[in-house]
């Protein structure tokens, strides 16, 4: 599924993150950067050693912020961690940094002259983030962003199951209604 957002293409797919090919990927990591379960251990097999090597020079990445390393063996070139918030009923301030933690991925990746970037959804596994807002949270600032900076040419969500797909590709029909390719 495709919607053009200004200059450039935001897409939907189920599938599995360590085989994009966009420049980029992102990895839901965990402030250590110490790699783990999901999506997470999912890049740093995938990806190699490398990829743990220059984490343990970076030491770590508080919740909402964004690093970027190398992406070792997978077809990315990049890997940027982010860490976004374990859900604890949503009056901790979760929205604001599951935010943060995607706006901090894109402003990372502007800096560093990325293209392409792929988003797996954050905080939905075992951070426990509802799946409905966190894909709400997850598309709308993804697609203010791209409103505002009109630098990437392709930039969207590699989602695993059916159950993420749909809920995610609900929350970019409503928000990008007029905007489907």
């Amino acid at each position: 599924m495709e919607f053009k957002v200004g200059k450039s293409v935001f897409f939907l797919e189920e599938g599995d993150l360590t085989l994009q090919e966009t420049e980029a990927i992102v990895n839901a990591a965990n402030s250590r950067l110490a790699g783990g379960g999901g999506v997470d251990g999912a890049i740093h097999r995938a990806g190699g050693p490398a990829i743990m090597e220059e984490s343990r020079k970076i030491g770590g990445c508080p919740t909402g912020q964004a690093v970027i390393t190398t992406g070792g063996n997978l077809k990315a070139k990049y890997v940027i961690h982010t860490v976004g918030p374990i859900y604890q009923g949503g009056s901790q301030g979760e929205a604001r940094l599951l935010a943060s933690a995607y706006h901090e991925s894109l402003t990372l990746a502007h800096k560093k002259g990325i293209r392409s970037l792929a988003f797996p959804s954050l905080s939905t596994g075992a951070y426990g983030y509802p799946l409905e807002e966190a894909a709400r949270i997850a598309v709308k600032t993804v697609a203010d962003y791209l409103r505002q900076h009109p630098v990437f040419d392709r930039v969207g969500f590699v989602l695993f199951g059916n159950q993420a797909f749909q809920t995610y590709a609900q929350a970019a029909s409503k928000e990008l209604q007029s905007l489907r390719k």
